[in-house]
């Protein structure tokens, strides 16, 4: 699955465990006419059975649910089709499961209150392959990480993220560290004084050299090398 299907409808699926939630994510999208809602599941278990099925292009997926938790689903899913896009749903933005979610693949993560036209405009950009991951979102990573590096997993994390990082040009280096403050390709472009068209070869490269599915992951590995 490399994207949005039926000319231009992004299919969603999406996963909670309230029924007043699903409900109120179908009304907000349902009158969106680039966006179809195709499958919904109330829990992780389910999720893996319906959203195959549905063909969706992305998945909206709450964390904590009964049965099988989100973050498993996720990882289950996305190993059986990396092209989907998942968009985690968590009430706190600082939840650890978020990083955990977003190391496994996740598009991005997006609280249950955000506005409608931001989550429409959120799934809209993971839809078409960029992870939603803004500077505020990066902070929160930052935050995360450096709360988990302060145990011995998080350096071993830390000196197997700068190993892989040692292998990239200085120039591929400045891309990594922009996608990881948040920055767009035309960001990136104009503050290093590139074309747009170079910033997605380099960031194509980052993803291949760095062993990453998408522009996340990069933002993650750069936050892990930084760690002390």
């Amino acid at each position: 699955m490399t994207g949005a299907s039926d000319g231009g409808t992004v299919r969603l699926a999406v996963v909670d465990d309230d029924p007043m939630v699903r409900a109120a994510l179908r009304m907000m999208l349902g009158g969106d006419s680039g966006l179809r809602v195709v499958a919904e599941a109330a829990d992780g278990e389910e999720a893996l059975r319906v959203v195959p099925a549905s063909d969706a292009d992305v998945v909206l997926m709450d964390i904590r649910m009964p049965v099988r938790d989100g973050l498993s689903a996720t990882e289950e899913l996305l190993a059986a089709d990396p092209g989907l896009k998942v968009i985690v749903l968590t009430t706190f933005d600082t939840d650890d499961m978020v990083l955990r979610a977003l190391r496994i693949g996740a598009a991005g993560f997006l609280l249950k209150d955000t506005p409608p036209a931001r989550l429409v405009e959120a799934i809209r950009t993971v839809a078409a392959g960029q992870p939603m991951l803004s500077p505020s979102v990066t902070a929160q990573l930052i935050a995360a990480v450096t709360r988990a590096d302060s145990d011995a997993g998080g350096q071993d994390r830390a000196r197997s993220a700068r190993a892989a990082l040692d292998v990239l040009t200085e120039r591929e280096r400045d891309v990594a560290d922009a996608v990881a403050r948040g920055l767009s390709n035309a960001d990136i472009a104009a503050e290093l004084y590139m074309g747009v068209p170079t910033v997605k070869t380099h960031v194509g490269r980052l993803f291949t050299k760095l062993g990453v599915e998408n522009r996340v992951q990069v933002a993650i590995l750069v936050h892990d090398a930084q760690a002390q």
